[in-house]
């Protein structure tokens, strides 16, 4: 088992963000998965830092997309961040949200296709290859080359595919080093790994890393903890299909009504009304003791890394402290 943490610079500015992982560092946590939101500050040059602040932690993006950036400029980053960070980057790719897209003007068709495309590209630009023209639809390339950056040899850079749906968990056992799979609850791997692992043995791949890129809370109060969790679980409850509700067994009308005050900021009533099986469902939050069981009970799922991801706490330094103590 390796472990993550992931951060949002958002509310964080760039130095909270390196100092957080350099405490991180020291608690024995792998790696750092630094969040991409056009509207926040940019994944690229924190990662930069990170890399010239730390001595072994592993570092990327999490997640990039072939909507927002081309894989050309995400193959001469992973290279350009390999070097800084002596053989540390990984990066995280996904569909890209499909939320956010439409905000941003971009109509985002095919993603599924246009991510198998662009993880392709990016491998064989690692790989220092000449891409010519092959009759791709999204990007095919005519003599493209990564000519003036330090290539990182035949490992090449681990690629993780940000996936959820049946088609992407597929493809990320296919093509991808690992998957980073935004969830929480042991019943969502369960319906995950298993399409992910088929996808392997088809292909014969060993070693794939299967991430749980988890909403976390912990402190020693139960209440803190669970009160701090409350926002996240929200909003993941109000983007997530009936399907996925029905799932958790949760209640369709209150997630209708959680979604409504959200779409009104109005955060007060929100924290009325998330309960405990929108927290449950949804997060992992609690004192030590719960966080280490829930994470047990992922492991036996079949994941191999746990990332440790917003909101971490009532006290970011203090849930760092306490991940370290008790969890890694």
């Amino acid at each position: 088992m390796s472990y993550g943490i992931e951060f949002v610079p958002g509310n964080l500015s760039v130095k909270q963000v390196v100092n957080y992982c350099k405490l991180a560092e020291t608690k024995d946590i792998d790696y750092a998965w630094i969040t991409n939101h056009y509207n926040n500050r940019h994944c690229y040059p924190i990662l930069a830092q990170i890399a010239a602040a730390t001595s072994e932690l592993k570092m990327g993006p999490g997640i990039m997309n072939a909507f927002t950036d081309t894989p050309a400029a995400m193959a001469s980053f992973a290279c350009t961040l390999n070097e800084i960070s002596d053989g540390r980057a990984v990066l995280g790719i996904g569909p890209g949200d499909l939320s956010t897209l439409p905000k941003l003007a971009i109509d985002p068709v095919k993603p599924v296709s246009r991510l198998k495309e662009a993880v392709s590209q990016i491998r064989a630009l690692c790989s220092g290859a000449e891409v010519k023209k092959t009759g791709l639809e999204f990007f095919d390339y005519d003599g493209a080359k990564l000519t003036g950056v330090q290539l990182p040899g035949k490992k090449g850079i681990p690629i993780y595919i940000g996936a959820q749906g049946p088609k992407v968990l597929e493809l990320a056992g296919t093509i991808g080093d690992g998957a980073l799979i935004n969830a929480s609850n042991p019943k969502d791997f369960e319906a995950a790994i298993p399409i992910i692992k088929a996808a392997c043995e088809k292909v014969d791949k060993k070693g794939f890393d299967i991430g749980a890129y988890t909403a976390m809370s912990i402190d020693m109060s139960e209440k803190k903890a669970r009160n701090a969790a409350k926002i996240v679980a929200a909003f993941i409850a109000a983007g997530s299909p009936p399907a996925l509700l029905e799932r958790h067994g949760l209640d369709l009308n209150n997630v209708a009504k959680i979604k409504e005050a959200l779409s009104r900021f109005d955060f007060k009533t929100v924290g009325g009304l998330v309960g405990d099986a929108e927290i449950d469902a949804f997060t992992i939050a609690g004192t030590p003791d719960v966080v280490k069981q829930k994470c047990e009970d992922l492991k036996k799922s079949g994941v191999t890394q746990i990332i440790f991801g917003s909101p971490l706490g009532p006290d970011m330094v203090n849930s760092i402290r306490l991940l370290g103590k008790y969890i890694v």
